[in-house]
């Protein structure tokens, strides 16, 4: 299958991975090359890398659904296809637990899937009514739980942090205000909350919309799991291997170019700086993408998710990696 010969007007199904064509040119699957697709969710990145190229492919997912989802086509691509339970930030111990110690692409798609959104009952949406839930693993405290037990200002905070909502102490007074009354146990209860005190803004976003971005990224440790996942990286890939990573909102994207830009620098001018600032870690990786890539008018038409979608690559070099992280 060609890249340039993928269609965006119709579909497999009403999940369509955003940014394939770029996704595949990025991450170049290969003959006898070993993948991972750190963030399975329908499945759309995995079968068409599987689909692109005879190679070989471990899926990771903590969602369960998405997991028996994986488990089923296993058997469509025989001894190429391994589904592999647990956290994609934890991909430095699930590999090798699988007996893989170094790979040749890595892809991560960051955020909530289409498939969570689209289930009420996993409490994502704050469009349909469901209960206040919102854990990909379905495991562990829910929104709920934190809406209802925590102080104002720790809510404050998340909702400003993670979703960057300017209204964010007047949400959290609402939200204590009102669980006074009664708890929180379903969506619709804090979303007309939070649209109580949230003006509608001018492009028609949806006031609830940062709130809960907010206590899902909190509630997921997403940011958390997308930068152990990046440093997993750097040791998994062999010299050449591919990391591309697409985003949806600036605190994932601008997380993500941290990272790159921090591990891509310029070694000429490692040395280049005053007595008493840290050490810069060595480069260990090449840029792919001079800038974030964005969709193309095509499948902006098919699929109004992949407005906000961005991508960036980086190919892995013979460097070491980097020992603790960050510098």
């Amino acid at each position: 299958m060609s890249i340039h010969d993928l269609s965006f007007a119709t579909g497999d199904g009403p999940h369509k991975p955003v940014l394939l064509r770029e996704v595949l040119d990025a991450l170049s699957p290969g003959a006898g090359e070993i993948m991972v697709d750190g963030t399975f969710g329908a499945g759309g990145y995995s079968r068409a890398i599987l689909d692109h190229a005879d190679c070989e492919l471990y899926a990771i997912d903590r969602d369960p659904t998405a997991v028996a989802t994986g488990k089923a086509m296993e058997a469509d691509y025989a001894n190429r296809f391994h589904m592999v339970e647990g956290c994609f930030g934890d991909m430095g111990t699930l590999l090798p637990a699988a007996g893989i110690d170094q790979v040749d692409g890595i892809v991560l798609d960051i955020g909530v899937s289409s498939m969570q959104l689209d289930q009420a009952d996993r409490g994502f949406s704050f469009r349909e009514d469901g209960p206040l839930d919102m854990r990909m693993s379905m495991s562990g405290p829910t929104a709920a739980d934190f809406v209802n037990t925590a102080d104002e200002e720790d809510i404050a905070n998340v909702i400003y942090r993670y979703g960057e909502e300017r209204a964010s102490r007047k949400v959290a007074h609402k939200i204590v205000e009102m669980r006074a009354e009664a708890p929180f146990e379903t969506t619709l209860q804090l979303a007309r909350a939070v649209r109580s005190v949230v003006r509608k803004s001018k492009d028609g976003i949806d006031p609830a919309t940062r709130t809960f971005q907010g206590l899902r990224i909190y509630v997921n440790d997403e940011l958390g799991e997308l930068e152990r996942a990046m440093q997993a990286a750097e040791n998994l890939l062999k010299p050449g291997g591919r990391l591309v990573i697409v985003t949806f909102h600036s605190l994932e994207d601008r997380s993500v170019k941290t990272f790159m830009k921090e591990r891509s620098g310029d070694p000429s001018k490692m040395s280049r700086r005053l007595p008493g600032e840290p050490e810069v870690a060595t480069p260990t990786f090449t840029p792919l993408t001079r800038k974030a890539v964005t969709a193309q008018k095509d499948e902006l038409r098919a699929n109004p998710r992949a407005r906000s979608a961005k991508l960036r690559a980086v190919a892995r070099n013979e460097q070491p990696a980097n020992a603790g992280g960050r510098k």
